[in-house]
């Protein structure tokens, strides 16, 4: 079996709220994290909430990079999907939980696409 990509799944728990809540910070931590990694950005769109949060996404021509901010709980969901083989996920992972100086990070880790190959392939 063959995956077309693998998706991270970043649960960051004890982030820093200011942090999470200022868009200009969020958009250039994810920014930052895909351009360091080797990923090919494509576009991105954040939107600042009122009274609190921050959602992004950075498209990568190899997928994507997105948030969704609760600086109210100190916690951000983010999620990384590449089928590239030039970005390194795991690291854009670790940039991003350490810029919100996340105490508590999670990160699972999912096969997308599962193909099978085909027979004497």
């Amino acid at each position: 079996m063959n995956a077309l990509g693998i998706h991270l799944i970043l649960e960051l728990q004890e982030c820093r709220p200011d942090l999470l809540d200022d868009i200009d910070f969020v958009q250039n931590t994810l920014l930052e994290a895909a351009e360091t990694t080797g990923a090919t950005i494509i576009g991105n769109t954040f939107h600042k909430f009122s009274p609190q949060g921050v959602t992004g996404v950075v498209a990568i021509a190899e997928s994507h990079l997105c948030i969704h901010t609760w600086p109210e709980y100190g916690y951000a969901a983010a999620d990384i999907f590449t089928c590239g083989e030039g970005f390194s996920p795991h690291e854009a992972a670790a940039i991003i939980a350490e810029k919100f100086e996340c105490k508590s990070p999670s990160i699972q880790q999912l096969a997308r696409g599962m193909l099978k190959q085909l027979a004497g392939a």
